[in-house]
């Protein structure tokens, strides 16, 4: 978006990284480097998840931040949607964009979704791509020259929905409202909780953890760092197991026991094949 409109992302864009020998964002120094920066930022974006870390972002107090100095607000959803609690009209977010395939388990090439706060939900001077399926619906085929959006997010649409890619969209977000996301959440913390002591107990001298250890402070992930084992060859006899997580390079393995269908004994199990697995090669550098 920043070279689309015509700026260098090397200079237009101001990145947050972790302290030197930490692993997450402190939010003291998101909330300095808005203040710091105030004049100058024409958008205040960060993920509510960060995708590596599992750690979630202060979205509450970066809109609070954001907005008192009349800087808009957005966040990046992808890991946050069906995954933790989020009141974004209430903290004030001005816009959010997520896809579906990741919690809300509706797989590769699934609708995307977007919140657009109400007090924005009538200004159609608002910057968009205009298509056909944000059109007021009741002059659409009115055929009009000029582009007349539907208010809210409704009027961001660019197109029809695939049909056949949002049936399970739909199936899996009556699960959900069916289950309701504060159960989700807590079954979610109690999973995480349980992963993080087997994963101390067990492997703690082989690996660094990258998830915060404060259940508010993460997701439905635990992000860790293997120190010596390998990691393709930790991945491969994970996958011979029947064990699905998912690698980062080149030594960040991240494990998400999902609330919705995840069980404490297939924790348990997962730490045993990690643990088997680092043994393992171990075993082979020893002989």
């Amino acid at each position: 978006q920043v070279k689309f409109h015509g700026y260098d992302p090397e200079s237009a864009i101001i990145r947050l990284r972790p302290r030197e020998g930490e692993s997450t964002l402190r939010t003291e120094d998101i909330l300095d480097t808005i203040e710091r920066e105030r004049d100058s930022l024409a958008l205040v974006f960060f993920p509510g998840v960060q995708y590596l870390s599992g750690q979630v972002l202060p979205m509450a107090a970066i809109a609070e931040s954001a907005s008192r100095h009349g800087i808009p607000v957005g966040f990046d959803l992808a890991h946050a949607v069906g995954n933790i609690e989020v009141f974004l009209h209430d903290w004030g977010v001005d816009f959010a964009v997520w896809c579906s395939y990741k919690y809300l388990n509706a797989g590769p090439g699934a609708v995307s979704g977007v919140f657009l706060h109400e007090k924005h939900a009538h200004n159609k001077e608002l910057p968009r791509l205009a298509g056909w399926w944000g059109y007021d619906r009741k002059s659409r085929f009115q055929m009009n020259e000029t582009f007349v959006p539907q208010p809210g997010a409704y009027g961001f649409q660019l197109s029809n929905p695939p049909v056949l890619a949002s049936v399970p969209i739909v199936s899996s977000l009556e699960l959900f409202e069916e289950a309701g996301i504060a159960n989700i959440r807590r079954k979610s913390e109690k999973l995480t909780a349980y992963l993080e002591t087997l994963l101390l107990k067990f492997v703690g001298s082989e690996i660094d953890m990258l998830t915060p250890s404060n259940p508010e402070e993460r997701g439905n992930q635990i992000s860790i760092q293997l120190k010596k084992a390998k990691l393709q060859k930790v991945h491969s006899y994970l996958e011979s197991e029947g064990v699905v997580c998912d690698t980062r390079e080149p030594d960040v393995l991240r494990i998400s026991p999902v609330p919705l269908y995840s069980t404490f004994h297939d924790v348990f199990s997962v730490v045993k094949c990690l643990y088997d697995a680092i043994q393992k090669q171990v075993s082979s550098v020893t002989e």
